[in-house]
């Protein structure tokens, strides 16, 4: 793989690898394992993306915070034992290009499919991923049919939001979708949604575009190939149970999800293609 001038591959003490970007747009870091985005920052602008500062980035453990990929299946798998939010979180991606002009960086993976433990996943497909950083955050989460037989997957783009203070932070542009609550629903979305307890909402048939609106500035969240989302945050008793969380920092955070789930999963026939595509930018 070949670096621009603005893209080196660095390691943290803990001997994760990862793609540092530092251009005239934009920060970022970007981790093989997990293909997982950890730092966007657009020049002359706050992060977009939240970290927990008790995140200790250990082989084989998915960061808390950033963006994970949830691949094949997003939750808990029916399969007792199987890893939460499936597998391409914590294996090691390919970098396979770095592509750099005048307004963009283009970063690329793929998760080698020799790799993947054929119980959790049998079927022939490929899967690809794709940043495009600028003033804003691009990403596309590629996945093909590569085999003779049609296949079902769930998937999320679980990224992380920052916010100084969730009490004074509310989400616009849910109205109207149908959720589910820990379970029960569905429900539906009448108000601009705000933050006062523990917050785990599933949504369906979602507009394509939502704003969150923090005491630092406005996070316009876009998806495409998508109706589904998820809103996250731990709130008090469930941030004392997380690992690499710090009890106070569901004050300091939110997720909101690009997704295929529940109703809105994705079904690939034989050499068919679907791109789940997620777009986020301080407006």
């Amino acid at each position: 793989m070949n670096l621009s001038p603005s893209v080196s591959v660095q390691q943290t003490d803990t001997g994760l690898e990862y793609i540092s970007v530092d251009a005239d747009l934009c920060s970022a870091k970007i981790f093989l394992q997990g293909a997982q985005l950890t730092e966007f920052t657009p020049k002359g602008k706050k992060p977009l993306i939240w970290v927990s500062q008790d995140e200790d980035y250990q082989v084989g453990k998915g960061v808390r915070g950033g963006i994970p990929i949830c691949w094949p299946w997003f939750g808990m798998s029916t399969n007792d034992g199987w890893p939460q939010h499936g597998f391409a979180r914590t294996m090691l991606w390919r970098a396979e290009e770095v592509v750099e002009n005048d307004d963009k960086i283009v970063v690329s993976f793929s998760l080698p499919m020799a790799q993947v433990n054929k119980e959790y996943w049998p079927h022939q497909s490929s899967l690809k991923v794709v940043f495009t950083l600028s003033d804003h955050l691009h990403i596309e989460l590629i996945n093909t049919n590569t085999g003779a037989a049609a296949f079902e997957l769930t998937q999320a783009l679980h990224t992380y939001f920052p916010t100084p203070e969730i009490e004074n932070t509310t989400v616009d542009g849910l109205q109207g979708s149908n959720y589910i609550e820990f379970g029960e629903g569905p429900y539906t979305q009448n108000d601009i949604v705000s933050f006062a307890r523990e917050t785990d909402m599933v949504y369906q048939n979602t507009p394509l575009v939502q704003t969150i609106n923090t005491p630092d500035g406005i996070i316009e969240v876009g998806r495409e190939n998508s109706s589904s989302c998820v809103l996250w945050n731990p709130w008090i008793e469930k941030s004392k149970r997380l690992s690499n969380f710090r009890d106070d920092e569901y004050h300091t955070m939110l997720c909101l999800e690009a997704a295929n789930v529940m109703d809105d999963k994705v079904t690939l026939q034989p050499g068919a293609s679907h791109s789940l595509v997620h777009t986020v930018r301080w407006l």
